[in-house]
């Protein structure tokens, strides 16, 4: 019987470790939580300083007897959940729910990667648990609890069951309706550049010069008649070439991946979710069969804010590098370590390789295609971020042509440095050709001179990739909150994904209304940011947990009982059309489906008559003169289309302006 037993929090994870330990020990994992605050009601004692009320999770009873078992015949027990806050806590529920004899060795041990090294070195390193990550965990689940139970019933209330608000979703479904009303309000304005074709003696290309403005400052032409004044000034007037300069631009290596930036890279490069990026990330983190290999975990672990990298790593990817690609593209200056953020996720690692040497191309048969190119992406901004800069070297030439100026500008990579190994989509080599030997003073010919009509575009609708990043920047959530806070507000139909990008829908426009209407604290970024500031001083041991919960619930309780007597004869949902029900004659109401508004017999369940909802805009279809109506995809999106359809194919994403 192994006298050492180590509790971990995922299967995966059993098989991985097991291999790189001897028969002293016994490995088998909690699945996740074992504690938490009950389904059936908040769960949270108000009158008594805001104790939580944990129970034992619904189905894990049996899961507990048997872990139970092998803690008592163990001699001493590690608890080796993940090296977060999240972890943390799920240690310390363990460690009240095995009811241990008071004078058994537990400790609480964590790995940042899950290699033979790190677990060993762990196992010599043992701690207490930390009570400052627990009590951040607590207050954070103490206060999305209080949120969601006290708010989210008032949404099922007044607009349909199986809705809910939350502190970091609200925020998050809040941003993209800002953003969808900035992009339908927005007014293009008219913009005008100029190009010209100048060729040069003995030479068959020509160049590309670009209209800048006069000698003194920029001119942004704003309109037609603008632009037709400059051309009528420079009209048959010679180019000349009036100084040309040189200068070296250096592109540095991107830092290695943070949970977030992952996320953004894999979303914009692999086109992959939050979500599916975080499950295929958690897969490498825990351990993947390979074979010849076993279960081997591939990467560090994937909740981080830090860009910091270990010593040993950080040599091991030099050192790789100097044999791979010659000792002059190592980065010698490139540290060990890093930040970003307001943040750093318990001082982990960046995200990157346990073993630089596991080179992508070798495991391309043997490992899902998702999960290689994942791995790949990962490997490479590794092995990137200590190597050098890319350096260009540019020349611009400014050409006068009566008081105005045009510029050619010629960009020559010289040196790619990482971009041999990483281009994102930020990182392409933008290449244009020298445009050779030219002479201050030379006359250039004018081939063609080009006006060009222009409009400012709207910003674009979020795709998961953007939202993560602006939620980061708004210091909104944490690297563990954004995919589960994507997927929440998909799951609930308040925004739909199409082609990448997000949208709101009719029903996440009704509930953002009523937030932003009544809890506007809730959804006001500057005060959510500062509570997530607040959660990592609890962390750091700055402040005490309940303090935060005691400020919080008093406003919150008074929000919430204001909000439901202004909403107790309001009635979103059973609104009356003047439709009527051909089936038994009452007028149908307007009632909210899982992707918006229906029409509904209000003599349900005698009456089961529903049809479509369409709302007119009074508008008339350019096409055949039929009222122009609101409707929505499958998904939920909302575009304008004919009343006539089929028979008419009319429709517009756009709201079309009425004439």
């Amino acid at each position: 019987m192994a006298n050492n037993l180590i509790i971990v929090e995922s299967p995966a994870k059993v098989k991985t470790i097991k291999k790189y330990l001897g028969s002293n020990y016994s490995v088998d994992a909690s699945q996740g939580h074992v504690r938490d605050l009950p389904k059936s009601r908040l769960g949270i004692k108000i009158e008594d300083d805001y104790d939580p009320e944990y129970i034992t999770i619904r189905g894990k009873g049996e899961l507990l007897s048997k872990l139970r078992k092998e803690a008592k015949a163990a001699d001493k027990i590690y608890l080796a959940t993940d090296p977060d806050r999240e972890g943390e806590a799920i240690s310390w529920h363990l460690l009240n729910a095995l009811n241990l004899d008071p004078e058994k060795k537990v400790y609480r041990i964590s790995f940042n990667e899950i290699t033979k090294n790190a677990i060993k070195e762990s196992l010599k390193h043992p701690r207490e648990i930390n009570r400052d990550l627990v009590d951040a965990q607590q207050a954070r689940r103490v206060l999305d609890r209080m949120v969601g139970y006290s708010i989210s019933p008032l949404l099922w209330d007044k607009i349909k069951r199986g809705l809910s608000a939350g502190r970091v979703q609200s925020v998050a479904l809040k941003m993209i309706c800002d953003r969808e009303k900035e992009i339908s309000e927005f007014i293009p304005q008219e913009y005008w550049t100029i190009d010209a074709e100048l060729s040069k003696p003995n030479s068959k290309k020509n160049l590309k010069a670009v209209f800048y403005g006069n000698s003194e400052k920029k001119i942004d032409i704003q309109s037609r008649t603008e632009c037709d004044e400059i051309l009528n000034t420079i009209k048959d007037k010679d180019f000349v070439v009036k100084d040309i300069s040189s200068s070296t631009r250096y592109r540095k290596a991107p830092l290695p991946f943070t949970t977030s930036t992952l996320q953004q890279e894999a979303g914009k490069t692999l086109n992959l979710g939050t979500s599916k990026t975080m499950m295929l990330a958690q897969q490498l983190y825990e351990g993947v069969n390979i074979s010849g290999k076993g279960n081997v975990a591939l990467i560090t672990y994937l909740r981080t804010d830090s860009t910091r990298i270990s010593d040993e790593a950080d040599k091991a990817v030099k050192s790789f590098i100097s044999e791979a690609y010659g000792d002059n593209y190592v980065n010698r200056s490139a540290g060990s370590t890093g930040k970003t953020g307001t943040n750093i996720q318990d001082a982990h690692e960046a995200i990157r390789p346990t073993d630089v040497n596991m080179i992508p191309s070798e495991l391309k048969d043997l490992l899902p295609r998702d999960l290689f190119r994942l791995y790949q992406l990962i490997w490479k901004r590794f092995v990137a971020s200590r190597m050098k800069p890319a350096e260009y070297s540019q020349k611009q030439a400014r050409i006068s042509v009566d008081d105005y100026i045009f510029n050619i500008n010629s960009s020559v990579c010289s040196y790619k440095g990482f971009l041999s190994v990483y281009n994102s989509d930020e990182d392409r080599i933008e290449e244009e050709s020298d445009f050779g030997v030219l002479k201050s003073g030379q006359v250039l010919k004018a081939e063609a001179i080009i006006p060009i009509q222009h409009f400012t575009q709207p910003p674009a609708h979020y795709t998961e990739s953007s939202l993560v990043k602006a939620l980061e920047d708004q210091g909104i959530g944490r690297p563990s909150t954004y995919a589960p806070t994507i997927s929440t507000i998909l799951a609930r139909h308040y925004i739909t994904k199409e082609k990448k990008y997000l949208y709101v829908t009719e029903l996440g426009q009704v509930v953002n209304d009523v937030m932003a209407r009544r809890f506007p604290d809730i959804v006001d970024l500057k005060f959510t940011a500062n509570m997530e500031k607040q959660l990592d001083d609890v962390a750091e041991g700055n402040l005490d947990w309940k303090e935060i919960v005691r400020k919080f619930y008093p406003d919150l309780d008074r929000t919430v009982a204001k909000a439901r007597k202004e909403l107790e004869n309001v009635t979103i949902a059973d609104e009356e059309t003047g439709v009527v029900c051909e089936n038994c004659g009452r007028k149908m109401v307007i009632k909210y489906g899982p992707h918006g508004k229906f029409l509904a017999c209000p003599g349900f369940p005698e009456c089961r008559n529903t049809k479509p909802y369409l709302e007119r805009t009074g508008i008339k279809c350019p096409q055949c003169g039929a009222d122009i109506v609101i409707r929505k995809t499958r998904k939920g999106r909302i575009y304008y289309g004919c009343e006539n359809n089929p028979e008419c194919d009319y429709m517009s994403w756009k709201k079309p302006e009425s004439k």
